[in-house]
């Protein structure tokens, strides 16, 4: 991955997505080779690297305010630092008027908003995102693809995004990686960052604009024939 880059992985179930984005973590180790971040060898979790989960984890007894300003009270953050940070992802991820408000009063929606401020606020050099929103309805899962292509705009990270949906990963990454069924090997890259500055997809606000669009329409039948291939026989 290069600096700055939203890279997707897809593949079928059980292929390693997710095992994958669990060794850049540090949470998981190779059995062969080795995960390096910025040339140096992954030993374990870091300040470096940030992880946004599918469920929100979020603490039940802290507000919005409390959960975001966790990571940076427990990496020693200045108090005038932290507030102006908070401050800023509060008003990013659309959260204000809900400072003070605890996660069983949020939306699932809302929720991940939280997560997302508490990740991005730390700084990090890597933003690792495991389904992030494959728990939220269908509408809801649309508009958080919108508000993270903004926040990329606005303060872009190099973002690795596990994903089972083919249309979230075309329309959010630079590339998407294919995985093959297990045991998981990239079956291709695909190179969808310059497609999107060629067709100006920036150009629309929604992203069914975009998904109407013959370049996108490519770019997700391409990628779902090569799923289709990785199906086991039994599965055709």
């Amino acid at each position: 991955m290069r600096a700055r880059e939203f890279v997707a992985i897809v593949g079928p179930s059980g292929c390693g997505k997710t095992t994958c984005l669990r060794m850049a973590a540090g949470l998981e180790f190779p059995t062969s080779g080795s995960v390096t971040v910025a040339g140096k060898p992954v030993t374990g979790p870091g300040p470096n690297r940030s992880v946004v989960f599918q469920q929100f984890a979020l603490f039940p007894w802290k507000s919005v305010v409390e959960n975001i300003d966790f990571g940076l009270r427990a990496a020693g953050v200045a108090t005038d630092e932290r507030r102006s940070r908070i401050e800023r992802y509060v008003n990013l991820m659309g959260l204000q008027g809900y400072e003070s408000a605890f996660p069983h009063q949020l939306s699932g929606g809302m929720q991940q908003r939280v997560a997302i401020a508490r990740s991005y606020v730390l700084d990090p050099d890597v933003l690792l995102m495991d389904e992030p929103f494959g728990a939220l309805d269908a509408q809801t899962r649309v508009v958080m693809q919108e508000e993270l292509t903004k926040l990329s705009r606005v303060n872009p990270r190099t973002v690795l995004f596990i994903t089972h949906s083919v249309e979230e990963a075309v329309y959010l990454a630079d590339r998407v990686v294919v995985m093959t069924r297990r045991p998981g090997r990239i079956a291709e890259i695909i190179d969808t960052a310059s497609v999107r500055k060629a067709e100006r997809w920036e150009r629309h606000e929604r992203i069914e604009e975009v998904m109407d669009e013959a370049s996108f329409v490519n770019l997700r039948t391409r990628i779902w024939r090569l799923l289709r291939e990785q199906q086991a026989p039994d599965e055709h």
